[in-house]
């Protein structure tokens, strides 16, 4: 769970990183499972898990990387279609 904290920390791709804190969810989900609290993993993994990581997804997927819109600007300026 540290290292793929670590990793979600020190990634520069949003995807990555969000893959790494939905993992980061489902160590946390089987933690608590083992720690016999069945309700909070179940909600862990639910929310946790599945939601918020669809959630980012979908946003990250939404928005523009600012590399892409640095190299559009540039090939506006200079007429390449």
């Amino acid at each position: 769970m540290i290292g793929a904290a670590v990793y979600s920390i020190r990634q520069k791709d949003l995807l990555y990183a969000t893959i790494a804190t939905g993992i980061i969810s489902l160590v946390l989900s089987v933690l608590f499972y083992l720690l016999q609290a069945p309700d909070v993993a179940l909600t862990e993994a639910a929310i946790g898990v599945a939601l918020t990581t669809i959630i980012f997804i979908i946003t990250i997927r939404n928005t523009v990387r600012y590399e892409d819109e640095h190299d559009n600007k540039e090939k506006f300026k200079s007429g390449v279609k």
